[in-house]
């Protein structure tokens, strides 16, 4: 089980005044590693990393007219949650080595409901 904790992520407030919005909260990543298992507990077999979303913000320009600012469309990418991904190893022996295969077998039987 993978724990993706959206709701409590921590984020930072980015400001600049030369764009619209002002204000834009940026999400960021407590762990190092992951919280998997029933209890939790942090795995560094896995990396917590930041999920970024691109969006279109408004860029003030140097230019006037009528008195105004004029504004430019500027695509920018933000991070708005953070994921789990494996962490690779130094040697890989095959494309899927980078997984702990003992430990994800142990975690898939610990999900197995009783019954099975």
């Amino acid at each position: 089980i993978l724990i993706n904790l959206y709701y409590l992520l921590p984020y930072r407030i980015s400001y600049d005044p030369t764009r619209y919005p002002k204000y834009i909260p940026e999400a960021y990543c407590l762990c190092k590693g992951c919280l998997m298992g029933i209890f939790g507990e942090e795995n560094f077999h896995f990396r917590s990393t930041p999920v970024y979303m691109p969006t279109v913000i408004l860029r003030r320009t140097s230019s006037c007219a009528g008195g105004r600012y004029v504004y430019t469309e500027d695509y920018v990418t933000i991070p708005v949650g953070c994921t789990c991904v494996p962490e690779q190893e130094k040697e890989a022996e095959s494309v899927n080595s980078s997984i702990d295969k003992q430990e994800m077998k142990l975690l898939v039987s610990q999900n197995k409901p009783s019954s099975e």
